[in-house]
């Protein structure tokens, strides 16, 4: 069975293009040929598997004879001109045409990001490390990959890289059973693909191409290279565990990276499960690469299902998790027996870390084309033959193993069950995940490495592990299915299943032995709705290596569904396909009875199951005022805030006494408190209260959770330029003041203004008119000493969980004055659902202030999707778009309206 190297070529933020021809166009490539002769183009043909002879035939009829191709993926990256383009965009062959990107990101932020280069920087830490920063000194870690290009200076063999060994295990060449042989000291390994040396050197590079700015994770780590110096199989990356356990105590090899995997359910027999449960006994710490198969569930690497390995999904610089990144399966886990050992194991995730555009060592040979663009565009000219940029849990991969470098170095005597656990117990919260998709969450080095130092006491605020008051529960039914698959005979490969309304989500799995044995049959499974969407299984090709399919749909439409098996390619075989539907639905509530009927219902239930809040030990009680150490709390819950304890051992509060109260208020005020400061420049996400004291039972008002929602974005820097200038909003071209803008607190009406900008946080309109004026005037009032209740925060902490996933920036054209689009606020004027209540359907109005991309969709009270209204581009004006809910079950529903900015929502009740 081969395996894969997880490295594909990831285009991260391309949106869908406008349809020309018969392909999809990349608006961007357009606007690129519009001034530019050439474009490095990404080329995707229908099908699946690599392109075919008729596929390259076409690039070259057209003339495109420079570019490459992938290898299982019907994709080609080429240098194409407008009339190419063209010209492919019209042949029914290609699917989609979109431009090689330009990416803003690089290693030297990543490690900014997960708290090494602070480490570094930590006064207290280094001195506990006898007076030399952490740097993962004297720990071993074998990149276990394609090999490592030790010609380069950042890896340079005999000093940093202290060995880099050449396994061959090629069974063609062999005429004999003798034991595998290992060439030690070859300077370049890597002649294949340059994927290890990029791993290698994000682990522990030392920067020396860039003056330091592109160091790895541990630079102080002895690196070994382990590679066939070719195509990665399963036989080659066993030989690589096979290498650490003969050369352990030689090297102190204490951590292998493994950027590689493959598909299908775990068994705890599979060789290479084998080797790694070996490995772990012998006090390695065994880190893999969750895949590249996301975002759908039950994609996971199966090799880093084992428990005693460290999966790691891919995160991007803003805290949230990559497209590309493989999920796990909600709830799933088992157990077994080993050794005369118990386990048990989990199908998700460990740790999320940097994997989208990380830029790290390049290979001398061979050297990426389709990378030119991206670098060329963020490194010098003399770091450009050095480094380059890839993304893939492979890049996150080795990020962690040089964290957990840096962590053994701290407590050498750690073994890897103790290493794993302190990774989850110090990570941050990714707003919105669960943990079969992120596991405990983001990796947090600052926070790892002080608790091996100290076991000081983090983990109480990772959700993942903790115990919530209250939940929005939800009810499983299974229905089996067996379909008799013939390829001959189409018509009977489906069946067809019913949606009923208020469901949240349904997956479909199949398994199939087939009469390929081990391999697998070559089928696909498909899903349609009732509109004839197909939702796949994902890449035929990949299920060549599995016996199991599975799809995933989140908020399916009401209606008939069919499920049905096609033939890849047409070579699959009859066979029997046993399968089943899980239907996930509504099922009441745990700890919220005291919230039904309340205006915020709705609210309080989506902010409860994205975990954005939680109830109290006796239900919600939403109209009691939200006390500060509450919004601690609920900050560390769902808003990406970093946990942080002072290194000195110093406490910032005198008012807080027990251990999880320290950690809330220190992590809340900590400078670099919120993921999105990257460089841990910004000051903490709560202001102290009078005196320096937290006041942990004091009330928010509405000036101060201003500050903490814009302070967790990041954006303190464009809150500090707006202080001292008017806070304004603007209505249909109209600005008008905030009249009591005056009373702000000095130094938060910056504040104020960005979250009106970003519709974090509303005012309020009234009218006023005069026995003779001839209009109304509008007034906006912010009232900012006003207490926030819990019902209030459920509401305005929804807002910001869609604006912290879309990334939502200030806008700088309204720096002085800027409030809200009218789309956000007109929510309270002139975006009116009629008639609500309703029964059958109502009608949406809603303006726009400018032509642009506008969304309306609808939410239940669990804050899934159910229908979608409207998708595109409109003019500027009044919209009107029809709610018909005749197929949904009665109860409260949310009409959220999406501009290019911003969000605004609608309450209605289906009656």
């Amino acid at each position: 069975m081969k395996s894969k190297l997880f490295a594909t070529l990831v285009l991260v933020g391309l949106k869908a293009g406008t349809a020309y021809g018969q392909a999809t166009v990349d608006p961007d490539l357009q606007a690129a040929l519009a001034v530019n002769p050439t474009a490095q183009v990404i080329v995707t043909f229908n099908g699946s598997g690599a392109p075919q002879a008729s596929a390259l035939s076409l690039l070259q009829q057209l003339g495109i004879t420079t570019g490459i191709t992938m290898q299982a993926l019907p994709i080609a990256g080429v240098i194409a001109t407008a009339a190419q383009v063209d010209a492919l965009a019209q042949n029914p062959a290609v699917r989609s045409l979109y431009i090689n990107k330009q990416l803003d990101y690089n290693n030297y932020d990543d490690t900014n990001l997960t708290g090494v280069k602070r480490l570094r920087l930590d006064a207290q830490t280094t001195a506990r490390n006898g007076g030399t920063p952490v740097s993962g000194r004297g720990i071993g870690v074998l990149i276990n990959d394609s090999g490592v290009d030790g010609t380069h200076d950042d890896i340079k063999l005999g000093t940093h890289l202290v060995q880099n060994t050449l396994g061959s295990t090629n069974l063609n060449s062999k005429n004999s059973m003798l034991p595998v042989s290992y060439i030690e000291g070859v300077p370049n390994t890597d002649t294949n693909s340059g994927h290890g040396t990029h791993c290698a050197g994000t682990v522990g590079g030392n920067g020396a191409r860039s003056a330091g700015k592109y160091e790895g994770v541990a630079p102080g780590a002895s690196l070994l290279g382990y590679g066939s110096g070719g195509a990665l199989l399963v036989l080659d990356a066993i030989g690589g565990f096979d290498y650490a356990l003969t050369h352990q105590f030689q090297y102190n090899i204490r951590v292998i990276s493994n950027s590689f995997g493959s598909t299908g359910k775990f068994n705890v027999n599979s060789p290479i499960n084998v080797a790694t449960k070996r490995c772990y006994d012998r006090g390695m710490v065994i880190v893999f690469a969750a895949g590249n198969s996301g975002p759908g569930a039950d994609t996971h690497n199966p090799y880093a299902i084992a428990p005693w390995t460290i999966s790691v999904g891919a995160g991007d610089r803003n805290g949230r998790l990559a497209g590309f990144s493989s999920r796990g399966v909600k709830g799933e886990q088992g157990t077994f027996v080993v050794d005369g050992e118990t386990w048990t194991f989990k199908n998700e995730p460990v740790i999320v870390a940097p994997g989208v555009d990380v830029v790290s060592t390049r290979a001398v040979a061979p050297v990426s084309s389709l990378g030119a663009q991206q670098d060329a565009a963020v490194l010098t000219p003399g770091e450009v033959p050095f480094y380059t940029h890839s993304s893939g849990t492979s890049m996150a991969c080795p990020h962690v193993a040089g964290v957990v470098a840096l962590i053994l170095e701290a407590k050498p005597s750690l073994n890897p069950a103790q290493v794993k656990e302190l990774l989850m117990k110090t990570a941050t919260n990714m707003p919105g995940l669960e943990s079969w998709e992120v596991g405990a969450g983001y990796v947090n080095a600052f926070a790892a490495v002080d608790q091996a130092f100290r076991s000081s006491q983090f983990g109480t605020s990772v959700n993942a592990a903790r115990t919530f008051n209250s939940s929005v529960n939800s009810l499983a039914t299974d229905i089996p299915f067996t379909i008799n698959f013939d390829p001959a005979l189409t018509a009977n490969n489906q069946r067809t299943f019913a949606v009923g309304a208020g469901t949240n989500s349904l997956q479909v799995k199949i398994s199939s032995p087939g009469l390929l044995g081990e391999t697998g049959n070559l089928t696909n499974l498909v899903l349609l709705d009732p509109a004839g969407k197909r939702y796949n299984s994902g890449t035929p090709l990949t299920f060549t290596l599995s016996t199991d399919r599975s799809v995933a749909v989140t908020s399916p439409v009401v209606g008939t569904w069919t499920v049905r098996v096609e033939g890849v390619r047409g070579v699959a075989l009859p066979e029997t396909v046993n399968g089943k539907i899980t239907l996930q639905s509504p099922a009441g509530t745990t700890n919220l009875a005291d919230i039904v009927g309340h205006p915020a219902e709705a609210a309080i239930k989506l902010a409860v199951t994205e975990r954005l809040v939680d109830g109290l030990s006796k239900g919600f009680v939403p109209d009691a005022n939200l006390t500060r150490l509450q919004l601690a709390n609920y900050l560390l819950m769902g808003q990406g805030i970093r946990q942080f304890l002072p290194t000195t051992g110093a406490r910032t509060f005198s008012d807080v006494s027990s251990l999880t109260d320290i950690l809330l208020t220190e992590s809340v005020a900590a400078r670099g408190a919120a993921q999105r400061d990257r460089f841990h420049q910004f000051n903490g996400v709560m202001l102290p209260a009078a005196g320096g004291t937290f006041e942990p039972n004091g009330g928010v008002n509405r000036a101060a959770l201003a500050y903490s929602l814009v302070q967790s974005l990041g954006f303190q820097q464009q809150a500090l330029a707006r202080n001292g200038k008017a806070v304004t909003v603007k209505v249909n071209e109209q600005t008008i003041p905030v009249d009591d803008a005056a009373t702000i607190p000095a130094g938060l009406e910056g504040y104020v203004s960005v979250a009106l900008d970003l519709n974090l946080i509303n005012v309020f309109f009234s009218l006023t008119q005069g026995p003779y004026d001839l209009q109304p005037v509008l007034h906006a009032t912010f009232k900012p000493a006003q207490s926030v209740t819990r019902a209030d925060f459920a509401v305005i902490v929804t807002r910001t969980f869609d604006q912290y996933n879309a990334l939502t920036q200030p806008s700088a054209a309204r720096t002085a004055t800027a409030a809200t689009s009218p789309a956000d606020v007109l929510a309270t004027a002139e975006t009116v659902a009629y008639p609500n209540p309703f029964s059958g359907s109502t009608t949406l109005s809603y303006y726009l202030n400018q032509e642009g991309p506008v969304s309306v969709e609808v939410y239940n009270t669990l804050g899934r999707k159910v229908q979608t209204l409207v998708a595109g581009t409109e003019s500027a004006g009044q919209h009107q778009v029809k709610f018909d809910a005749g197929k949904l079950a009665s109860g409260t529903y949310l009409l959220k309206v999406k501009t290019g900015e911003l969000v605004s929502t609608k309450r209605v009740v289906l009656q």
